[in-house]
């Protein structure tokens, strides 16, 4: 099933019970994504819905642990996980963990793709989760609309950076 809503710039579809793929493309060149997904002050800028992010660990090589903590009106939530592998500028596989589902991982593949000769970026987040249970848990806890306004934000630090 593929899903776009009006809301929405991107499409997801679900590939089976435990694995949900979604596509996005940003008018942005995949270097200026790269950077956006892999430097700390660029991503704290966009990754928590564009709210306050603490990016309290940031190692960004294969094994390296990452945790941040979102902060928004009337609390924070805390995200974190390992790298399980690095490939500049076009693959992120990693364990991404939610402190509100603590002990349930899901394996994270983001994949980069040059649009439009070189001058925008299709991003495309596979996620692999051990149950389907935990991938209905997910989706319940609004993991899509946060996902969708943390693109949002990430489409306006790119229109910044590349003004600026």
């Amino acid at each position: 099933m593929t899903t776009q809503g009006t809301t929405y710039k991107h499409t997801s579809q679900q590939l089976d019970e435990r694995t949900i793929q979604v596509e996005r493309v940003f008018q942005a060149p995949r270097d200026l994504v790269w950077r956006a997904y892999s430097e700390p002050e660029l991503l704290k800028q966009w990754w928590g819905r564009g709210n306050p992010l603490d990016v309290e660990r940031f190692e960004f090589e294969k094994g390296g642990h990452w945790r941040v903590v979102e902060h928004y009106e009337g609390g924070s939530a805390g995200f974190e996980g390992r790298f399980r592998e690095v490939t500049p500028k076009s693959l992120i596989s990693q364990t991404f963990e939610w402190d509100g589902m603590p002990g349930y991982p899901v394996i994270d593949t983001t994949e980069l793709f040059d649009e439009d000769a070189g001058k925008a970026t299709r991003v495309r987040i596979t996620s692999l989760f051990f149950s389907k249970e935990e991938a209905d848990g997910m989706a319940a806890a609004g993991a899509e609309a946060g996902m969708a306004q943390s693109h949002s934000a990430l489409d306006a630090l790119l229109e910044r950076l590349q003004s600026g």
